[in-house]
C-alpha cells in the first residue's frame, strides 16, 4: 500500500481517491448535524437520511454536468470544451464520468441535490420550506469540509501571493501562464481559495445555526434561512472569482459563468426575501401590544 497526496494505491490497480473520501465525509457530517437539528425540532431525523439518499445521485450528476457545461478556460484552451466532453463520454481518465479526477461544480451539486430532496419531501408530504432551512444551516458545513478535496487535487487556487499562508502548486496542476517555472518557480505561492471559502463557510454555518435557533425572534418564515444561505454564498463566491485563475466562461463569451450565476442567485434570493418580509405576519408580542393599545 502506497500513500500519495491525491490517492491511496492498494496493490497494482486499486486507487482510493482522497477527493472522494472527503466529499463523502462532508455529506455524512452535514447530514448527521442536520439529523440532530431535526430531532431537536421534534421532527423525524430519518427524513434527513431519506432526503440525502434521494439527493446524492442528482447532486453528483448536477455537479459534473455543470463542470461539463462550463469547463475552466484552461481546459477549453486544450480543446477540452463541452463538445469534447460529450464526444469522449467513455474516457475514464478525463471524460465526463471521471468525477474522481476532480471537476465538480457546486452550483450543479446544489441544484441537483435540491431537486432530489424536493421530490423526497413532496412524496412524504413534508414542509419544503422547513426542511430547506435545516439544509441551509448544514450546507455550509458540508462545503467547508468538502473544499479540502480541492486541496488534495491541487485545484481552486488563486493568483500568486507573498502572504505567509500561500500554498505551492505543482507545475503539472498549474494553468498558463503559471506553468512557466522560469517566471513562476516551484516555490511560488498562490492564494488558497479553497481555504478562504472553507473558512467563510464554517463561519456561515455558525451564523446560520444561530439564526435558525433564534428565528422566531427575527420573525422569519419557513424558507427565509435558505434564502439567506443563497445570498451569503453568492457574495463570497463572486468576490473569490476575482482571484481565481481557473475561470469558467459562459461558452462563446468572456463572461465569468460563476459570477453571473451568483449575481442572478443573489438578486432573486434578495427580492424573494424582501417580498416575504413585507408579507410576513406580525410577531405575537407586537400584535398583542397593538391590541392592548387600541383597547385603551
Amino acid at each position: 500500500m502506497e500513500f500519495e497526496r491525491e490517492f491511496i494505491v492498494i496493490g497494482n490497480t486499486l486507487q482510493i481517491r482522497y477527493y472522494g473520501i472527503i466529499i463523502v465525509l462532508a455529506m455524512l457530517v452535514a447530514a448527521w448535524v442536520a439529523a440532530r437539528i431535526a430531532r431537536r425540532e421534534g421532527d423525524d431525523p430519518d427524513h434527513i437520511w431519506g432526503a440525502l439518499t434521494w439527493a446524492i445521485i442528482p447532486a453528483i450528476i448536477g455537479a459534473r454536468l455543470w463542470f461539463v457545461l462550463f469547463p475552466p478556460a484552461a481546459l477549453v484552451e486544450q480543446g477540452m470544451d463541452t463538445v469534447w466532453f460529450l464526444q469522449n463520454f467513455t474516457n475514464l481518465q478525463n471524460g465526463p464520468l471521471a468525477i474522481w479526477s476532480g471537476g465538480l461544480g457546486i452550483f450543479g451539486a446544489v441544484l441537483g441535490g435540491l431537486l432530489g430532496a424536493y421530490i423526497y419531501l413532496r412524496r412524504n408530504n413534508l414542509s419544503v420550506g422547513h426542511w430547506l432551512d435545516i439544509a441551509a444551516v448544514v450546507l455550509p458545513l458540508g462545503q467547508a469540509i468538502g473544499r479540502w478535496a480541492n486541496y488534495v487535487n491541487q485545484e481552486l487556487y488563486g493568483t500568486p501571493t507573498t502572504l505567509p499562508w500561500g500554498i505551492t502548486i505543482d507545475s503539472a496542476h498549474r494553468v498558463d501562464p503559471y506553468r512557466s517555472l522560469i517566471d513562476y518557480p516551484l516555490d511560488t505561492r498562490f492564494h488558497p481559495l479553497f481555504l478562504y471559502e472553507s473558512l467563510w463557510n464554517l463561519i456561515a454555518f455558525i451564523v446560520l445555526l444561530n439564526i435558525f435557533q433564534r428565528r422566531r425572534n427575527y420573525n422569519l418564515r419557513q424558507g427565509d434561512i435558505f434564502l439567506l444561505y443563497v445570498m451569503q454564498y453568492s457574495v463570497i463566491r463572486f468576490l473569490l472569482e476575482f482571484l481565481r485563475v481557473e475561470i469558467a466562461w459562459i461558452p462563446g463569451t468572456t463572461i465569468n459563468s460563476s459570477q453571473t450565476t451568483t449575481v442572478v442567485a443573489f438578486v432573486v434570493a434578495l427580492v424573494l426575501f424582501i417580498i416575504r418580509r413585507r408579507n410576513a405576519p406580525q410577531p405575537e408580542s407586537t400584535t398583542a401590544a397593538s391590541g392592548e393599545k387600541r383597547a385603551v
